[in-house]
């Protein structure tokens, strides 16, 4: 039996997947609008070796309410960006954030009486 060596943890920078200053520019924007609502509370960050991950929670103990994924190699695929909900189901995916946020803009718009 040969043991592999242990993995580093974290990754070096050019093994992981991050977003850019100008990716996590509309993220926050609109994390910041949701925070003022009322309907986020909590985020977290994750950078792994095939995407980056930002994870929206309602309360910190929970599982994520939404996930915004960053994968490179599905660029020219389905597109790099895809919002996925709570289930685990794909929302919306392409390759403009700012289009694939815009299902998430949607749950801002209340009807006021």
């Amino acid at each position: 039996m040969t043991m592999q060596p242990p993995v580093p943890f974290p990754l070096p920078a050019d093994q992981q997947v991050a977003f850019h200053r100008t990716e996590l520019s509309p993220i926050l924007s609109l994390y910041g609008r949701m925070v003022a609502a009322g309907e986020w509370r909590d985020y977290g960050i994750s950078c792994l070796r095939d995407a980056a991950v930002f994870s929206v929670f309602r309360r910190t103990a929970e599982h994520p309410l939404y996930r915004i994924e960053k994968r490179p190699k599905l660029r020219l695929r389905q597109g790099q960006y895809a919002v996925i909900g709570f289930e685990g189901q794909v929302l919306k995916r392409g390759n403009d954030l700012r289009q694939v946020l815009r299902v998430l803009e949607r749950k801002l718009i209340r009807v006021v009486e």
